[in-house]
């Protein structure tokens, strides 16, 4: 089983890179970004590699780090899920992004990626939430208080805040990290108008 490859790169396709490895041409697939990423025809190139072994095929998939090559992996334990999709949503978003955007429930982003739904998007995010805080550059307390939000267990001030904050145009990641920050500085029982007040002002730094 290829793990690991280091060679000089030799030629681009359309989805794929061809890697010399002392003389051995390797066919890697790989997502959109990370083709972008990989440098000039003839430059030295090192991937991380997943192989796909079937009866008729051997195919390799590269990534330029593990996170990477690991929610390749996770994505494609979710029913409609393949390969191909798996990539897709590695062209669109970064790992970090991706598992911010499923351990947040924003399915908008998620659908954002070729092949994938409104009903694909939904299904990943509910499969994969519990999962995707391991891999995002979140405070856990962001993703806990944007999940009560979601599922309206969140006292009624607090969502009513988040709720403000996306209306004036702020993601909800940001709206959710500045209630969050606001909750920590404000007095118990503190109304929506005030943690609207101490959220924007955690925003304006």
């Amino acid at each position: 089983m290829i793990g690991k490859l280091k060679g000089v790169v030799d030629s681009y396709g359309e989805d794929f890179v061809i890697l010399d490895v002392q003389g051995v041409g390797y066919v890697v697939h790989c997502s959109a970004r990370t083709l972008q990423r990989l440098p000039a025809i003839g430059e030295a190139a090192s991937l991380a590699i997943e192989t796909h072994v079937r009866e008729d095929m051997i195919r390799l998939y590269g990534f330029r780090s593990d996170p990477e090559r690991e929610w390749f992996r996770l994505l494609q334990t979710v029913q409609g899920v393949g390969s191909k999709v798996a990539l897709g949503l590695l062209s669109v978003l970064e790992p970090d992004a991706l598992a911010t955007a499923i351990a947040m429930g924003d399915k908008i982003s998620v659908a954002r990626a070729p092949g994938v739904g409104p009903r694909l998007a939904a299904r990943l995010v509910a499969e994969l939430k519990d999962k995707a805080p391991a891999f995002a550059p979140l405070d856990p307390s962001v993703i806990a208080l944007n999940g009560a939000v979601q599922d309206r267990s969140a006292p009624q001030p607090v969502a009513d805040a988040v709720s403000a904050l996306v209306n004036l145009g702020y993601a909800p990641v940001q709206a959710s990290a500045a209630i969050a920050a606001a909750l920590a500085s404000a007095p118990e029982g503190a109304e929506a108008k005030t943690l609207i007040r101490l959220g924007l002002r955690e925003l304006a730094r």
